[in-house]
């Protein structure tokens, strides 16, 4: 198994369904959860270790997935009140480095993570049809749409999740 990617690389659905889409949205809104679970537990120096050779503390790893759920969700709002909006991307590797992700409570961000995500799931289940195909402009993938948004996320969630609990098996936490 690849550490940086403990439940392989994100590959959109080749054939989108209503119940695969339910699923997905079913995982963004369990992934708050999976992740407070995945980090339960644990002390300073477990939070502070790499989850590979390299790769980030589970502490941040805990302050990631909030930031770049914020930026998820930000970008679905985007997609679905303007046209064809270019997003922002954020440099995730410098925002891990900074003293919020290296330093703060995972709690801060286990929070944080919970409300993002109460609001999102309320987006997420109101979304039409014609609202999952809109689009946005993504400088290094080129126009997506919020379906791909969608199971983009339900796998980043999972991803992360399995950092942590991947670590923990493997250290006997």
């Amino acid at each position: 198994m690849d550490a940086r990617y403990p439940i392989g690389d994100f590959e959109m659905e080749r054939e989108v369904t209503p119940a695969k889409r339910e699923k997905a949205i079913g995982e963004i809104a369990a992934a708050p959860g999976k992740l407070r679970s995945a980090v339960a537990g644990l002390n300073d120096k477990q939070l502070d270790t790499p989850y590979r050779e390299g790769g980030w503390t589970v502490r941040q790893v805990a302050h990631h997935v909030p930031d770049s759920h914020m930026n998820a969700y930000i970008r679905w709002k985007l997609a679905l009140t303007e046209t064809e909006p270019t997003i922002k991307p954020y440099e995730e590797s410098a925002w891990a480095e900074l003293a919020d992700s290296k330093t703060l409570p995972v709690k801060v961000s286990l929070d944080l993570l919970d409300a993002v995500h109460e609001r999102w799931t309320v987006l997420l289940r109101a979304a039409k049809e014609s609202d999952l195909a809109r689009t946005f402009r993504h400088p290094e993938h080129g126009v997506r749409t919020l379906d791909w948004m969608l199971f983009l996320y339900a796998w980043h969630g999972r991803h992360h999740v399995a950092h942590v609990t991947e670590l923990r098996k493997k250290n006997g936490w």
